[in-house]
C-alpha cells in the first residue's frame, strides 16, 4: 500500500517518506479501513519532532490520528456487520504506530465512528482531537447554561469548536481573537463577544459587557501567557480547564491567588480523557454531524506525497484557522 513514515524524528522535509508498505491485517477486535482522508493534528507534528523519544522503538511510524473512510473488512465474525460501513477515525496512532498517512490502516472498532449519511468523508476526517477535546473542555465541570464563559483564542482548531459547543450548552461566550479574519470567525461560530487580544482594554470590556459580573468559567488554549490577566476576571470557585501552555511550557503560578478563589484549575488531554466522557463527546458529535450544526473549517488540502508541506503547514502560525487534510 502506499504510504507515509518516518524512522527517525527531525524536520518535515528531511524525514517523512512516501512509498510503499505492507498493507495491514485486522486483528481480533480491529476493523481494516479504507482511508480516504487523513487530518494532520499539531500533536502529530510534535510526534516527528520527538516529543516521545521513546516512540520508534517498535519501529517505523505512520503519523496522523484522524480520519476518515470505509470498512472493508474485520478481525472476527462479531464485526463482519460492519464491513461497507463508512467511519471516522479517532486515536489511531495514539499508543501505536500506524496511523491514518497510509490507503489502509487496521484499529480497534471503536476507534472508527460511523458516519451519518449526509457527512462527507472530509468533514468526518476532521473530527477527532479538535472536537472532543473541545467538547471535553466545555463539559469538565458544571453546568453553563446561562453562564458567562471565556475562551481564548476562540479562532483556533479547538476554540471554535468550543465556541460552538458551549452555546449549544446554553453558555453566554466572551473570546478573544487577534486579527479581524479572526474575529469573523469567532462571529460565525457564535460567540456573543469577540475582543481583541492582546488589549490592556480586555478586563475593562469583559466587565461592561457582564455590567460587572465575572467569569464563571474559562477555556483556555495558552495557559502560561494568559493566566496573569484571566485571573483579573474570574469568580470565586471558577473553573480555568486548560488544554494547551506552548509559549511558555514551565509556566510559574500566584498560588495563593489562585487559592484565594478556590479556583479549579483542569488540564485536557484528550487521549486521557475518562472513557465516558469520550462517548459522550462521539455521542453529541453524531447529533451535530447529522443536524449538520457544526461549523467545521478546512485551511488546506494536500495530497499525500506533499505530508511534508502539509506539517510545515501546520506547523506555521498562519494555519490556526481550520485542519489541514491529506487526499489518500
Amino acid at each position: 500500500m502506499l504510504a507515509a513514515w518516518y524512522n527517525k524524528f527531525g524536520l518535515a522535509e528531511k524525514v517523512l517518506k512516501i512509498g510503499e508498505f505492507d498493507e495491514p491485517v485486522p486483528k481480533v477486535g480491529e476493523v481494516k479501513v479504507r482511508v480516504f482522508f487523513s487530518a494532520v493534528n499539531p500533536s502529530d507534528t510534535k510526534k516527528r519532532l520527538g516529543s516521545n523519544p521513546l516512540a520508534l522503538d517498535q519501529g517505523p511510524i505512520i503519523p496522523h490520528s484522524d480520519g476518515a473512510g470505509e470498512i472493508i473488512d474485520v478481525g472476527n465474525d462479531e464485526l463482519k456487520d460492519r464491513i461497507g460501513e463508512r467511519v471516522w477515525l479517532y486515536e489511531a496512532q495514539h499508543n501505536r504506530n500506524f496511523g491514518t498517512s497510509a490507503e489502509f490502516i487496521c484499529l480497534p472498532s471503536i476507534n472508527a465512528v460511523r458516519l451519518p449519511k449526509n457527512t462527507n468523508y472530509d468533514v468526518g476526517s476532521m473530527m477527532g482531537i479538535p472536537a472532543i477535546t473541545a467538547h471535553r473542555c466545555v463539559h469538565n465541570g458544571g453546568r453553563i447554561e446561562n453562564r458567562y464563559v471565556l475562551i481564548t483564542g476562540g479562532a483556533g482548531r479547538v476554540g471554535n469548536y468550543a465556541i460552538q459547543w458551549a452555546k449549544q450548552a446554553g453558555a453566554v461566550v466572551i473570546t478573544t481573537a487577534s486579527n479581524s479574519k479572526s474575529i469573523n470567525q469567532c462571529q460565525n461560530a457564535g460567540a456573543d463577544l469577540v475582543l481583541e487580544h492582546p488589549s490592556k482594554l480586555f478586563v475593562d470590556q469583559v466587565m461592561d459587557y457582564t455590567n460587572g459580573q465575572k467569569i464563571d468559567k474559562i477555556i483556555d488554549g495558552d495557559f502560561g501567557v494568559n493566566l496573569n490577566y484571566l485571573l483579573a476576571v474570574i469568580k470565586p470557585n471558577c473553573e480555568i480547564v486548560t488544554f494547551a501552555s506552548m509559549s511558555e511550557m514551565h509556566p510559574k503560578i500566584p498560588f495563593y491567588k489562585m487559592m484565594n478563589t478556590n479556583l479549579n484549575l483542569k488540564m485536557v488531554f484528550v487521549y486521557d480523557i475518562p472513557p465516558e466522557a469520550k462517548i459522550n463527546a462521539i455521542n453529541d458529535i453524531t447529533v451535530a454531524l447529522k443536524k449538520e450544526s457544526l461549523i467545521n473549517r478546512l485551511s488546506y488540502k494536500y495530497e499525500l506525497k506533499d505530508i511534508s508541506n502539509a506539517h510545515i503547514k501546520i506547523e506555521s502560525s498562519t494555519t490556526t484557522q481550520g485542519v489541514i487534510l491529506l487526499s489518500i
